[in-house]
């Protein structure tokens, strides 16, 4: 069995460091900070869809990434934290089956974090936003996870708390479970998955009882 994880919302609480990021990348160029809700609704999302969504003009979209990079790279560790019970979850999910990450977050820097956190040796790939053309919702992230793991797609799952996430899943033929504990309210995620939990442990439990 296979059992792939998205990262914000799912494992990780990294909202002050984004929060923190989108400040100064705005402020770089003297724009004003949307509203928190504004941000924390588009977390998820690839970083140039975010800043276009937020109104940052098209040929300005890059500038901007590069300086949340920038910034980011520098308070990531220091200001993202496993979520409550999500290092149980990666524990058993372990005994049951092999793991990996698929995230838009960029690939380099989320492995840092989780080496940070010491967990990252408990995932066998992680597929980032540089890694594909496609993000999610596309399936191309979680289908390249399947095929670095040479995983039968019949025994692979998605733990995921965005309608991207579970959309990925569906669209790559693989079943998913939603997890209530991050950005997406439980509304959204109606309609993508039959399977909701409260958080990545429940998932897991979830999971292996099927």
């Amino acid at each position: 069995m296979t059992i792939l994880f998205d990262l914000d919302g799912t494992l990780i609480d990294s909202t002050k460091a984004i929060l923190e990021s989108f400040e100064v990348a705005l402020g770089t160029f003297g724009e004003v900070l949307p509203n928190e809700a504004a941000i924390k609704s588009e977390i998820g999302h690839p970083l140039d869809a975010m800043f276009r969504t937020l109104g940052v003009p098209e040929e300005k979209v890059w500038d901007h990434v590069h300086a949340y990079k920038a910034h980011y790279r520098t308070i990531a560790n220091q200001k993202t934290v496993l979520l409550p019970r999500a290092r149980e979850a990666i524990a058993l999910a372990r005994e049951h089956a092999v793991l990996g990450i698929v995230t838009t977050k960029t690939a380099a820097y989320s492995r840092e974090m989780l080496e940070h956190m010491g967990v990252m040796k408990d995932f066998e790939v992680l597929i980032g936003r540089e890694d594909v053309t496609h993000p999610k919702p596309h399936p191309e992230p979680i289908l390249k996870a399947i095929s670095k793991l040479n995983a039968d797609k019949k025994e692979c799952w998605m733990i995921g708390d965005t309608p991207m996430d579970l959309g990925a899943a569906n669209a790559a033929g693989i079943r998913s479970v939603a997890v209530t504990c991050g950005y997406a309210a439980a509304e959204a995620l109606h309609g993508h998955t039959e399977l909701l939990a409260s958080d990545a442990l429940e998932a897991v439990k979830i999971i292996v009882a099927s």
